[in-house]
């Protein structure tokens, strides 16, 4: 098995997103200081380490640590890790495109949709893979999913 990232065509500025990679606490989070504190333990070296020894070092959270990705353990065991740390390293968020664009950010947006259509267009595109659908199928079935979702969120009218 091998990693690669996804085709560029004429764009090399996209395709360098890996999902997210932050943690957020909300402005109105009934125990911020908390939040803060698991924030911290989870992206811990200990942490790290904890995951490792009771799941493998293919299993700690990616894009935390620096460290993580310098350790001969996980790049023994996450063959994807250099892929994964130069996709971090060369994504330019407020230069996602070929083109200038009025928005800062590299394939997320920042709705609380966009987990739930990311899943319907992954699902959809895994039964394109499968031979369940066409190609044409899927999208036309994920463009009507997410359309559908953003015009009942009322991002659309």
């Amino acid at each position: 098995m091998a990693f690669a990232n996804a085709p560029i065509a004429v764009t090399p500025n996209g395709s360098h997103w890996l999902w997210s990679w932050v943690f957020a606490i909300p402005q109105k989070a009934k125990a911020p200081e908390a939040a803060e504190k698991f924030a911290l333990w989870a992206t811990s070296k200990d942490y790290i380490k904890l995951v490792a020894d009771d799941a493998g070092w293919a299993t700690v959270p990616p894009g935390t640590r620096t460290s993580t990705y310098e350790n001969p353990d996980y790049q023994k065991a996450a063959p994807f890790a250099s892929v994964t740390l130069k996709a971090m390293q060369t994504a330019d968020p407020n230069n996602p495109c070929i083109k200038p664009v009025p928005y800062t950010g590299i394939q997320f947006v920042s709705i609380p949709e966009f987990q739930s259509i990311g899943t319907v267009v992954g699902q959809n595109i895994s039964g394109a893979l499968a031979g369940k659908m066409s190609v044409d199928q899927a999208l036309k079935a994920s463009q009507t999913a997410a359309e559908r979702a953003v015009k009942e969120a009322g991002y659309l009218k």
